[in-house]
């Protein structure tokens, strides 16, 4: 059976914080989950990870999904595949990849373009490579008629080698059980004092075995970060790549400002994203909406037609037709049904608000159920906590609540309710009621002009 080993030991002393190298994110994801995830659409269930530095936060991270191994001390990369020897024997027969966990730009399409040609050339290695216009700092392949002799790194290389554009990703394809078979070759011979991967290539050739390459047509393939500056370089790589899938896909952007969509979002035709807008996780967005200026969705559906300005969504469901802010908070585990109107100053949690109901301003909803058709003055608040349990408020179709109205839940408003302004509803009113709880006014004449005798 075939199967990965992906390199994630690294940690990134000059990231100047205590994980893990590929744990550091790129459009919200950890290094580690873009190879993880290229391994997947390759259509891998086998996969070992080596961890080194802080491998308890990968092992934490990945809850168990895959095998993971401890590189205890940093040796180089042969050293790093060595500590997946066990793993690698229970799949001798088949073929194994070996990746970098910080390259997060590999893809599901060059692993298996790459094993196709591994395979068909019978090669005992398949070095993964791309093509790059300044490839300076990267080492060069020597190809030969029958393959690659070797890999030349730019500090050993002469003039004629430096030419060579064509660069080691860092990626290969073995036969495992000649992977294994080299692993037990490696030496320490190199001024670094550690086994290098790369001279597994040498050893191959050396012993009458076949070294290939394959060029990905994708040249990010090669990319990593070392540091910040780096780690941003892969995230604006990143998010213009999926800005242009969208692009292509026809969706709007007027201003790329501020904009960040994580490679999960799915954004049908027609739809406009304006600035300052932040997409992430599973959020599905419908036809011909209008997200932004500066909204943050998090893991929602939006149906069609929905507007959304000023808006803070998570993990909810606003459906066709929606219009919703500015300044708005949609906290998780909400629904908002078909034509609701959603105005400033709003805060949605945990709650049901039925179709073309009104929240104009200034009002708290938290765990109710809202009927349809109804409308909310301003700053009408659903208590909903006692300080010990959280209760909801039931509100039924076509009721109009007045300004400044409190509804201390547990409470049900039947249909067609009425509160007058500043009500504090505290038991259930039957319906087409209204609702009224206000003391007597009392007028005190004169009660200024003593206050403030001789300031006047």
């Amino acid at each position: 059976m075939d199967n990965a080993v992906i390199l994630a030991g690294g940690q990134g002393k000059r990231m100047k914080a205590d994980i893990p190298k590929p744990m550091f994110k790129v459009l919200g994801e950890p290094m580690l989950e873009w190879v993880i995830s290229a391994c997947e659409g390759a259509g891998f269930s086998e996969i070992c990870v080596v961890k080194g530095f802080m491998g308890e936060i990968i092992d934490e991270y990945l809850g168990g999904r895959y095998k993971t191994v401890l590189q205890a001390e940093r040796l180089g990369t042969g050293h790093a595949v060595m500590q997946a020897e066990a793993f690698l024997k229970e799949n001798s027969d088949g073929n194994t990849l070996v990746l970098c966990g910080d390259a997060p730009f590999i893809d599901s399409e060059t692993i298996k373009n790459a094993l196709v040609i591994h395979k068909q050339q019978k090669n005992s290695v398949t070095v993964i490579t791309a093509e790059l216009e300044q490839p300076k700092g990267y080492g060069r392949i020597i190809r030969t008629e029958n393959g690659i002799s070797g890999i030349v790194e730019e500090k050993d290389a002469d003039e004629q080698q430096r030419s060579i554009k064509e660069v080691n990703s860092g990626a290969y394809w073995f036969k495992t059980a000649d992977l294994l078979d080299f692993l037990g070759k490696l030496t320490q011979n190199n001024v670094q004092g550690e086994y290098y991967l790369t001279d597994t290539v040498a050893i191959a050739v050396s012993e009458g075995k076949r070294a290939g390459a394959y060029m990905s047509e994708n040249p990010d393939v090669i990319l990593g970060a070392n540091d910040r500056k780096g780690l941003l370089d892969l995230n604006t790589r990143a998010r213009m790549a999926v800005i242009e899938k969208h692009l292509d896909n026809g969706i709007e952007f007027t201003c790329l400002d501020g904009v960040t969509i994580e490679r999960s979002v799915e954004i049908e035709t027609g739809t406009e994203i304006l600035s300052g807008t932040i997409l992430r996780g599973n959020t599905k967005i419908g036809a011909n909406c209008k997200i932004g200026p500066n909204c943050v969705v998090e893991d929602c559906v939006i149906g069609d037609n929905a507007s959304l300005n000023y808006v803070q969504a998570f993990k909810s469901e606003i459906e066709a037709g929606v219009k919703i802010g500015p300044w708005v908070h949609i906290r998780p585990n909400s629904v908002i049904k078909s034509g609701v109107k959603i105005g400033d100053f709003v805060e949605i949690k945990n709650s049901v608000i039925g179709e073309k109901t009104s929240v104009a301003h200034l009002t708290y909803i938290g765990d109710s159920d809202v009927g349809k058709k109804c409308n909310f003055g301003c700053g009408t608040v659903t208590v909903n906590y006692d300080g010990i349990v959280k209760s909801r408020c039931v509100i039924g179709d076509n009721c109009f609540i007045g300004c400044n109205t409190n509804l201390i839940a547990p409470v049900t408003l039947g249909k067609g309710v009425y509160t007058a302004a500043g009500t504090t509803i505290t038991r259930d009113v039957p319906d087409y009621a209204l609702a009224i709880d206000r003391g007597v006014m009392k007028v005190n004449e004169g009660y200024s002009l003593r206050k403030l005798k001789g300031k006047l």
